[in-house]
């Protein structure tokens, strides 16, 4: 008996599945009254898809990035950064230097390990004093000759991301109990001595300038960080300082005087102002039109516009509950030369006229109106789930246009959580713009664009 139920519900499951078609086979209408019966349809549409000029992107962050790098399919990619430094309410030196005299200033620009192109290109970085002070305008289009005196360099230094002058042990070597690395790799620039000569002169004699702050900005409103030399790298940037060095005597308890050297630290934090500035050339090719492909390039490169048809969709669903409308977008492989770009970890899709508000507010994907998919790798897919939510509020709120989306090359930053069982999974924290080079090929042929749209109809 208990074997001919399950051949009978066995029968029944294949029964139900092989009904999916664009009208599929009422459901439990078996237990539903007369008038009441659902039926379930899947009707399917094709999107559109095109590459978009991205003018700039919101980039509000203390990490930055600093170097040129050139790709044959992606162009040329220029980065580097303004930075304010963080002061004490009125700060002072901790010691009197010794005879008033300052020693040296250095620059140290601290980089993660995971840069971009070949190590040991020589490359070149120099610095500039802003003169005006920054605003609060985090877009990466930013001019610095406005804000800077180009024709007076502070120091430049030549550099490789693999700086052969550490030897691989040291670079190499790890804490045993944390498993991290020991050594930070950093630019380190020498300043001119004056520069920290006029910040404790002007602790002695115009102490308001240290008074908080916006006075310390008007004091010295930044540097402007960039390369003058080499292509072939981009260095991701961790944190940048500015180190004052001195001399100050004490006294022994023989009464000897000895003389001990220090410094005092002045740092770029979240406190202040970070100004970020990508630009991108030789892209025109990736704006031609194309019905095969559309193009991603970060940071601040091209994006790509989805056009979901709408005007289409709301006519024939009308009256229906939009129950699932699955979205995912194929890329093709990536490209195999040296250097390749890689393709962005994560895309968010969002209607293209919330995408600024959407940075601006620090918000985070809801899958709602906003959603994120990784990138899987075994099938060059980046899916986003069941975006049906945000084609009915489109279709309610604006049933005569299409539902135009924007698909942006995202930094994820997580937290961690665990339940009750003990198990733990990520949630996110944060979505920033992706300020890394990446690259990828999206596929926009009818195959890649076509979408079902499964909505139920009660009767």
């Amino acid at each position: 008996m208990k074997i001919k139920l399950f051949i009978l519900g066995l029968s029944l499951g294949i029964s139900i599945l092989s009904g999916c078609n664009d009208e599929l086979t009422q459901v439990g209408t078996g237990i539903q009254p007369e008038n009441d019966r659902p039926l379930v349809h899947a009707d399917t549409f094709y999107m559109k898809a095109s590459t978009m000029l991205t003018d700039s992107v919101y980039a509000r962050t203390t990490y930055g990035s600093l170097g040129e790098i050139y790709d044959p399919l992606y162009g040329n990619l220029k980065s580097d950064f303004m930075c304010q430094f963080y002061s004490p309410e009125n700060f002072r030196f901790r010691e009197t230097p010794y005879n008033g005299k300052i020693d040296s200033v250095e620059f140290k620009i601290y980089y993660s390990r995971s840069w971009t192109g070949d190590s040991l290109t020589p490359m070149r970085v120099q610095l500039y004093e802003v003169t005006t002070p920054l605003t609060r305008d985090f877009y990466t289009n930013i001019d610095p000759g406005k804000y800077c005196n180009m024709q007076k360099s502070l120091g430049m230094q030549t550099y490789t991301a693999r700086d052969l002058a550490v030897s691989d042990s040291l670079w190499n070597d790890k804490n045993t109990t944390s498993g991290e690395y020991t050594y930070s790799p950093n630019v380190t620039i020498r300043m001119p001595q004056e520069l920290g000569q006029r910040f404790y002169e002007a602790t002695i004699n115009t102490p308001e300038v240290f008074k908080n702050q916006n006075t310390f900005n008007e004091f010295f409103p930044g540097i402007y960080v960039t390369n003058t030399y080499g292509t072939g790298n981009i260095l991701n940037i961790d944190g940048t300082q500015m180190n004052i060095f001195y001399k100050y005597v004490v006294k022994g308890s023989a009464g000897q005087d000895s003389i001990i050297q220090t410094a005092e630290v002045f740092s770029a934090t979240s406190e202040v102002i970070q100004l970020n500035r990508f630009k991108n050339t030789d892209m025109s090719h990736l704006l031609e039109p194309n019905d095969s492909i559309a193009y991603l390039k970060s940071p601040a490169g091209v994006y790509t516009q989805l056009t979901i048809p709408a005007q289409d969709i709301a006519p024939i669903i009308k009256g229906r509950i939009v129950s699932n409308f699955a979205l995912s977008l194929k890329a093709l492989p990536q490209e195999d030369w040296k250097y390749a770009f890689e393709a962005p970890a994560n895309l968010l899709i969002l209607p293209k006229d919330s995408v600024d508000s959407f940075f601006k507010s620090n918000s985070v994907e809801n899958s709602i109106t906003s959603f994120r998919a990784p990138y899987t790798a075994s099938t060059r897919t980046y899916t986003f789930g069941n975006i049906a939510k945000l084609l009915k509020a489109h279709i309610e709120n604006s049933p005569d246009e299409d539902l135009v989306l924007s698909v942006i090359p995202v930094e994820r930053r997580v937290g961690k959580t665990t339940n009750y069982y003990g198990q733990t999974s990520d949630y996110t924290v944060a979505i920033e713009n992706y300020l890394k080079p990446s690259g990828v090929k999206l596929r926009i042929d009818k195959d890649a664009m076509e979408v079902r749209v499964v909505t139920i109809e009660y009767r």
